[in-house]
């Protein structure tokens, strides 16, 4: 007898082998069985038990276990058929093991009917087994069963099991049942459900196995259940946890993250959830400690009930909770509080707001949890679980798990608020940095639309709309890789750069060339202060001429602009396709082309066309079909083809377009001269400039007019070079004076001093005008002023 077996040894042979054979322990039912005791044995190899030659061989066990029946030796001369088990067993400490062989000498004939062992795995068992009959009806429960179905085995005895539970789970069992009973398979079935002994539901584990006779005839079924409730708990806490981080931050919206928090919770959790947060803006310092009362924003709720009758707040609505409610409370303290209706705590709340009261009378609420929505050290709000229809509180496990998916949701809520900051404040820079309305000019009629990406943020898109000399008109549209604050800048700076070198009346492929050196300079600057990525963009740029109706454009990495004839289908243009703005060293090719009266060029970034949906071919065939459908209204094509090409929930990238419809100045409009080289010809020249402003009805204009035309004629007889032109051009507000020759050097202004006798003719000519300036052509230069003409009411 040892402490850990306090019983007879005997009814058990039991002999220790060491690894080489040798027996090393014999017991005293080794004894009883062979005769020989243990100072015959122990010593002295196994083998020479064993009867015959080279049975030690034969008998040689393999593997952690083995068994079969041997013949060994008895001490009297005769031989014992047993059957052995045995079992190798390791040493710890790295030394040999041994062979533990043992057989059983007291196992007996099978118990008898009245033996109280024979009946204990049904009655005494603390598993919950019932047996049902051929019918399916309860035969025998034992008192574990009873206790779990709370009722006792003479009065339901007879009963189906689905009479016995009388809930959904409970027939479906029997159904379970009665294909063991036909089929003879055992089936195991796992349900969820509080049975009519217990207070709380449970889960159950059922197995059920077919009762057979002794010619294997089913007669009934075994039904065992087994509660499993700790672990099917632990993997109902586990599959929510994975389902939270899945769900809940799928976008970038404060909005919508919260509701995905509701919804995670709803029903796993609670039977209603509401999910309030601080407004950013009324919070002050974030970091500053919560003070009574709190407003707070409902986000989002989720009920199991249809259209969430609960709900006493609606999304978006501000609510004030003083010191007593859930919600102060809980971020007053900083952690989670959980609550009854039945222990008072939550009284003089339900009596302050009468709406909450009735709310939880009409629905028979009775356990609120509040857990504080806090991340970074910031407390962003709070969410508030609810209990009704679950007839069980919240339990410390349902704390934890609050908070572990509370938690997950509240970095997903912060990173929302922080990316809607960011996006608004590079909204805001973009909106500042792009034009609030597009200029009104002689030469096109003009309309836009510019959208940020849905997700990924305001990006570096732009478009212009920009006057330049004799009545013509530069359009742009660019796009600057990537999103948010730094592309925005990046869109602003190369804006003003192409505003200031159209101002200069570049062409487009020599502004294209500039921009490129810009866009180079930029990207170095970049890598110099370890900005990541590099700076780049696409640019297309246009010059349009109302009086020749000639437009000359080029283009670096940019999508081409469609063209849309008066009458004709849109055709998208052959232009030279330039590199990327950044790429360096490569040169840029322009096409000129001539544009009838009220044709429309349509310019946009590849954010229209390019979608995860489609390829470009047939973005760009829905844009033909867009714009195919032109009305009058440019207005009206912007919309449609934004509706046409871009989802409903918004494109994932910016996009900016331009639709520009171009008009011709009439002959009648422009007038022209060939001035010859002699200075005593300006005065017959100024006479035929005020006898045209008389035609035009500008006579106003003539005194000033006289003035320009006498200053550029002289100046471009005694310093340009021949053939000299001179060109006035006028519409309803402006008119312009130029005067062109084969000259390349231009005049710049300067400030005459007192007894200088030249230099002040500019000066006049500046101090005339609306504006004045110079371009450079093929063939030379063009000097031109613009004079302001007073609008007849």
């Amino acid at each position: 007898m040892s402490p850990d077996y306090p019983f007879d040894d005997a009814a058990t042979a039991r002999a220790v082998i060491d690894e080489r054979g040798t027996v090393v322990e014999w017991n005293g039912g080794a004894e009883r069985l062979l005769g020989h005791p243990a100072a015959d044995v122990v010593g002295r190899p196994a083998e020479n038990l064993l009867v015959g030659d080279g049975a030690g061989a034969a008998y040689a066990p393999v593997g952690a276990r083995w068994d079969g029946t041997v013949t060994l030796r008895h001490r009297d001369g005769g031989t014992v058929s047993v059957w052995l088990l045995a079992h190798h067993r390791p040493s710890d400490d790295g030394t040999p093991g041994h062979w533990l062989v043992v057989t059983p000498l007291e196992a007996g004939e099978p118990s008898s009917a009245d033996d109280p062992l024979a009946t204990a795995a049904l009655v005494q068992s603390p598993c919950a087994v019932a047996v049902y009959d051929e019918r399916l009806r309860l035969s025998h429960l034992n008192a574990a069963m009873a206790e779990v179905i709370g009722l006792p085995e003479d009065r339901i005895r007879g009963l189906r099991l689905s009479e016995i539970g009388g809930k959904p789970q409970s027939a479906e069992l029997e159904g379970h049942l009665l294909r063991v009973l036909t089929s003879g398979r055992a089936e195991d079935v796992q349900t969820y459900m509080r049975t009519g002994g217990e207070s709380l539901a449970h889960a159950w584990l059922a197995r059920m196995a077919p009762v057979t006779d002794r010619e294997g005839r089913v007669r009934g079924v075994c039904l065992a259940a087994h509660d499993f409730t700790e672990n099917y708990l632990a993997r109902e806490r586990l599959q929510l946890v994975n389902e939270a981080s899945v769900r809940i931050g799928s976008t970038l919206d404060v909005t919508r993250t919260a509701q995905e928090l509701a919804d995670v919770c709803v029903p796993a959790l609670a039977d209603f959830v509401s999910v309030d947060l601080l407004d950013p803006q009324e919070n002050g310092d974030p970091l500053a400690p919560v003070v009574t009362p709190i407003s707070l924003r409902r986000a989002a709720h989720q009920s199991v009930n249809p259209g969430t009758p609960e709900a006493v707040a609606k999304p978006g609505q501000v609510e004030v909770y003083p010191a007593s409610s859930p919600q102060a409370d809980s971020l007053v303290a900083g952690r989670t509080i959980v609550a009854t209706i039945a222990s008072g705590q939550l009284d003089e709340w339900l009596n302050w707001n009468k709406a909450r009261g009735e709310a939880v009378r009409q629905f028979g609420i009775h356990s609120t949890m509040s857990v504080p929505i806090q991340a970074r050290g910031l407390t962003l709000g709070v969410a508030v679980l609810t209990r009704f229809r679950r007839p069980d509180p919240f339990t410390p496990d349902d704390v934890l798990l609050a908070e572990e998916v509370t938690a997950r949701a509240a970095v997903c809520i912060d990173n929302a608020r922080r990316f809607s900051r960011e996006r608004e404040t590079a909204l805001a820079l973009q909106r500042s940095l792009l034009p609030r309305s597009l200029p009104r000019t002689a030469a096109v009629a003009a309309a836009s639309r510019y959208l940020p990406a849905a997700r990924a943020g305001v990006g570096g898109d732009w478009f212009d709309v920009i006057p330049l000399s004799g009545m013509r008109v530069a359009m742009v549209v660019g796009d600057v890789v990537g999103h948010g604050i730094q592309a925005s800048a990046t869109m602003g700076r190369l804006r003003t750069a192409v505003r200031t070198l159209a101002d200069i009346d570049l062409a487009p492929d020599e502004l294209l060339t500039h921009l490129d050196d810009l866009v180079v300079r930029l990207s170095a600057e970049a890598g110099a202060e370890g900005s990541p990525g590099e700076v780049g963009a696409t640019c297309v740029y246009a010059v349009y001429d109302p009086v020749s109706r000639r437009c000359t454009l080029a283009r670096a990495g940019h999508p081409p602009p469609m063209l849309i004839p008066p009458g004709g289908t849109p055709e998208q243009l052959d232009l030279p396709s330039g590199p990327p703005l950044g790429v360096g060293g490569l040169p840029f090719e322009s096409a000129e082309l001539e544009l009838r009266e009220g044709s429309v060029l349509a310019f946009y970034t590849d954010g229209l066309v390019e979608s995860a949906e489609r390829d470009v071919d047939a973005g760009h065939e829905l844009l033909s079909q867009a714009l195919a459908a032109f009305s009058d209204s440019l207005e009206e094509t912007c919309d449609r083809v934004l509706h046409t090409l871009l989802p409903a929930g918004g494109s994932t990238d910016d996009v900016a377009l331009l639709l520009a419809r171009t008009r011709g100045l009439p002959s009648s409009q422009v007038a022209t001269w060939h001035i010859p080289a002699d200075p005593s010809l300006v005065a017959p020249i100024r006479k035929q400039v005020v006898d045209q402003l008389g035609t035009w009805d500008m006579s106003e204009a003539s005194f000033t007019a006289e003035l320009v035309v006498s200053e550029l004629v002289t100046n471009a007889i005694r310093y340009g070079a021949h053939p000299i032109r001179l060109r006035l051009i006028h519409d309803a507000t402006t008119l312009i004076c130029e005067v062109s020759d084969t000259s390349h050097t231009a005049p710049h202004l300067r400030r005459a001093k007192t007894w200088d006798e030249g230099g002040r003719g500019l000066l006049l000519v500046a101090q005339l005008t609306q504006r004045w300036g110079s371009r450079h052509t093929a063939d030379g230069k063009t000097i031109w002023a613009e004079i302001g003409l007073i609008e007849e009411e």
